[in-house]
């Protein structure tokens, strides 16, 4: 079976067509500048997921609909092809930021699954609309092939009200749908997934801690497979502080900062978002590799946005900890997750109480599924890569079975 998968920005659009049952990854690539120019880069690769073909190529892009048009052209050309005929893809798999509270899981396009996404719109401004393009320009080029929406937020649906309601008047959330959605779900599922397989018990019995980890991050408690709570929440501002964004921070100082220096709340949380966080507080990146090599000469604010950062991790997992009554399983995931074994270890220790203890040796790997944590450790500690476009193809693969 091959599903093709598509996540649709505002003004790009990612691609991999793959195997849901073995994960294989036959192309991929990436529509770039769509409503400007329009550039699409192509790899066809190996078993390995090693690139054996590149092409990059100058399309007019005005809409989605050309950048789609693109893509599955590339797919059946006779060169840089990987299927004879679009006969083959069995199904299109689509990442949909934002299903506020109205989807629990994935689920077949249709007319009322637009509307929705639609609706949504308010909840996830920058994402749904192109999401939305995404989906009818597919359908558009491939008429009577089955689309399927992933949403981003589904996983998190199984919170409880004391978990995802704010402690605002009730008509806010009853008219407005204001409360907790939580994001990077699709990442939460198949990392917590992955970690109770591996952990060779039921998911009855696992109580596990996601820590998804990158230039946006968050985490989530999971129990019996579902979760239980969230750090992001009615937008993915909410929680650590991140690459660029504050994370959680006192509401009011909006306010002053708005009065004082004359900026309307849009402003102001565009500076939350794209101004603050790592960046903002190193003075010199949102990337974590540039703050541990600023750290290493000298500079002292690049080594305190990682302590920042390391301490909000840490906090959190003692707070879900608890909230969950006990930790049987602590996942590392996303770029620094997965990749940054010295953060894994700042954010580690002080929590030998909760019985982590960390391999130093162990945690020296990189981007492989491992434990990290000793064999007397009491709670162990996975690196899990996380696979978001295998989650879509294999949710879309399920849905066009039935």
């Amino acid at each position: 079976m091959k599903i093709l998968v598509i996540n649709a920005g505002s003004s790009s659009l990612k691609y991999q067509l793959m195997d849901p049952d073995t994960g294989r990854v036959y192309a991929k690539g990436l529509c770039e500048r769509i409503g400007i120019d329009g550039r699409l880069t192509h790899k066809v690769v190996d078993e390995n997921d090693e690139a054996v073909l590149k092409e990059t190529r100058e399309i007019p892009m005005p809409t989605h609909s050309e950048a789609i048009e693109s893509v599955l052209s590339i797919l059946v050309d006779e060169k840089f092809g990987v299927v004879k005929s679009l006969d083959e893809v069995d199904a299109v798999g689509h990442r949909v930021l934002h299903g506020g509270d109205k989807f629990i899981e994935s689920c077949i396009v249709d007319e009322a699954c637009k509307k929705a996404i639609e609706d949504c719109i308010p909840l996830g401004p920058l994402h749904n609309p192109a999401n939305l393009k995404g989906i009818i320009a597919c359908e558009n080029a491939m008429p009577g092939k089955k689309q399927v929406a992933v949403f981003d937020t589904a996983f998190h649906m199984t919170m409880p009200p004391k978990a995802y309601r704010y402690a605002i008047p009730t008509k806010y959330y009853e008219e407005d749908h204001i409360r907790r959605y939580g994001f990077h779900g699709t990442s939460h599922r198949f990392v917590s997934k992955r970690a109770i397989e591996l952990m060779g018990k039921p998911a009855s019995e696992l109580k596990v801690i996601v820590a998804h980890l990158g230039n946006g991050s968050s985490l989530s408690a999971v129990a019996d497979g579902k979760c239980q709570d969230t750090s992001m929440g009615l937008s993915p501002l909410a929680g650590v502080p991140m690459g660029t964004r504050s994370g959680d921070i006192d509401p009011c100082i909006v306010e002053f900062i708005c009065n004082k220096y004359g900026m309307t709340p849009s402003e102001c949380l565009n500076m939350l978002n794209k101004k603050s966080g790592m960046l903002a507080v190193s003075g010199v990146s949102s990337d974590f590799r540039d703050l541990e090599a600023g750290a290493k000469e000298g500079n002292d604010n690049c080594a305190l946005a990682r302590d920042m950062f390391a301490y909000g991790v840490r906090k959190y997992i003692g707070a879900y900890a608890a909230a969950l009554g006990g930790l049987d399983c602590l996942v590392f995931t996303a770029g620094v997750g997965e990749n940054d074994g010295k953060m894994r270890a700042q954010i580690c220790e002080g929590l030998e109480f909760l019985g982590i203890k960390i391999d130093p040796e162990k945690n020296k790997k990189r981007g492989e599924e491992c434990v990290i944590s000793t064999p007397d450790s009491k709670v162990t500690v996975w690196v899990i890569p996380t696979n978001e476009e295998l989650m879509i193809a294999q949710d879309t693969a399920e849905l066009c079975r039935k």
